[in-house]
């Protein structure tokens, strides 16, 4: 919303309130006016941030270091991980850092699809390349409302690998069937969810 469509909302709202019969004073204008300024200013940088990759903002090495401790923690959520810690005012080891210079603000900035941008060129990321027919075990943290730290284990049958692209990220899916029948798609599977499957424990 530029200046002008703002303008023409204030206006809009003074004559609401003349017709309503409770003008506005002056002082009450300008500090609406005020108000609706610092809204709609706020409201665009947010925006505008939103599609800005908060990992950006990490160095190289301290990059790496969360990558790496993301796909290494694929018994649970790696965020519920940190969180805990620093709660408990526990160390986090190599994203200590995390907690000193950028905190939960950013930690909750930080999206599935924005790791994917940065996990899907990672190598470790392609150490295990799935076919169909592998046997896996898939986290119930793969449905993200699950909120519990520790995690349960599905076992299933990859059925499908396919192909996603999101705002030009090509990322890999991958679909997989349980033994009950049931068919799930895993967006990401090498990318943001990679923590959340295994390789079967023991054969079915």
């Amino acid at each position: 919303m530029d200046d002008q469509q703002i303008q023409s909302l204030i206006e809009a709202i003074v004559r609401r309130c003349e017709q309503a019969k409770t003008p506005l004073s002056n002082q009450q204008q300008e500090i609406l006016e005020q108000v609706l300024v610092e809204f709609f200013t706020t409201s665009i940088a947010s925006e505008a941030s939103s599609w800005e990759n908060p990992l950006d903002e990490l160095t190289s090495e301290q990059r790496e270091a969360l990558l790496e401790f993301i796909i290494e923690q694929r018994e649970g959520s790696w965020k519920a991980k940190l969180l805990n810690d620093w709660l408990q005012g526990k160390d986090s080891g190599k994203v200590q850092f995390l907690r000193k210079e950028y905190g939960p603000q950013w930690l909750n900035r930080v999206q599935p699809y924005h790791l994917a941008q940065y996990l899907e060129n990672s190598d470790r990321a392609q150490e295990i390349q799935l076919q169909i027919g592998d046997r896996i075990e898939v986290s119930n943290f793969v449905w993200e409302w699950v909120q519990d730290d520790n995690p349960d284990w599905y076992p299933a049958t990859v059925i499908n690998l396919s192909q996603g692209e999101y705002k030009g990220h090509r990322y890999q899916n991958c679909t997989i069937r349980f033994d009950n029948g049931e068919e799930l798609e895993i967006p990401g599977v090498y990318q943001w969810n990679l923590y959340n499957w295994r390789l079967a424990q023991s054969s079915q």
